[in-house]
């Protein structure tokens, strides 16, 4: 797959940006969302899907560029780090096929825009995780550009919501949902080994230096 020098040390990548737009689409998972957001809007909740989107993109760009210092502070290397997201995501996947629910939100709040739309919804443990680790594999330019047409899709989503359930109705946000989860498995397996090779090969230079 070609690659196109944008700025210097920032190298875009299709094949990249493609999967890290799947990966990051499958785990803020907006269409298997669309559910919780009809429900909240039922008890009369409310939110703005422009300052949605924003604060969204803002709170991911802001962890994914100092996510890595954070961790430096505890001492943890990005590859540890990325195993310990690949396990999550992992798990994220077997919830979305299995129709696992791990997570439940209960809110009486009527604006919903940051709560639970920003957090834990869209920017949530799980986004903040998969991040770290997209960025152990791929260039940042890629994760950012696959970042921002994420949101801009959950933008369309959250704009069009009601009209997105009758198009696709229910079987088929099921379906989505399933057909993510999968994708989402295969790709935790792939962080995972490819992670763990890296941490296993730094560990037998130490030995054998």
């Amino acid at each position: 797959m070609p690659k196109f020098y944008i700025m210097e040390n920032l190298v875009f990548n299709l094949q990249e940006f493609i999967s890290a737009f799947v990966v990051l689409f499958a785990i803020i998972d907006i269409t298997g969302s669309i559910p919780v957001i009809l429900t909240l809007k039922s008890k009369g909740a409310y939110y703005n899907p422009t300052k949605t989107s924003i604060y969204s993109f803002l709170t991911l760009i802001g962890f994914l560029l100092a996510g890595e210092v954070i961790l430096k502070l505890f001492n943890v290397d990005i590859q540890s780090f990325a195993v310990a997201g690949a396990l999550i995501i992992f798990v994220l996947a077997i919830e979305m096929i299995f129709g696992v629910e791990i997570f439940k939100f209960e809110s009486e709040a009527k604006n919903t825009t940051i709560i639970p739309l920003v957090f834990p919804l869209i920017a949530g443990a799980g986004t903040f995780t998969t991040l770290l680790s997209l960025r152990a594999e791929y260039n940042t330019i890629n994760i950012i550009l696959a970042l921002l047409l994420n949101l801009i899709v959950v933008f369309f989503v959250l704009r069009f919501v009601n009209r997105i359930e009758n198009l696709l109705g229910k079987s088929g946000v099921y379906i989505l949902r399933k057909f993510f989860g999968v994708i989402l498995l295969a790709i935790s397996v792939k962080l995972f080994t490819s992670n763990v090779a890296i941490i296993i090969g730094e560990a037998f230079k130490g030995v054998f230096k």
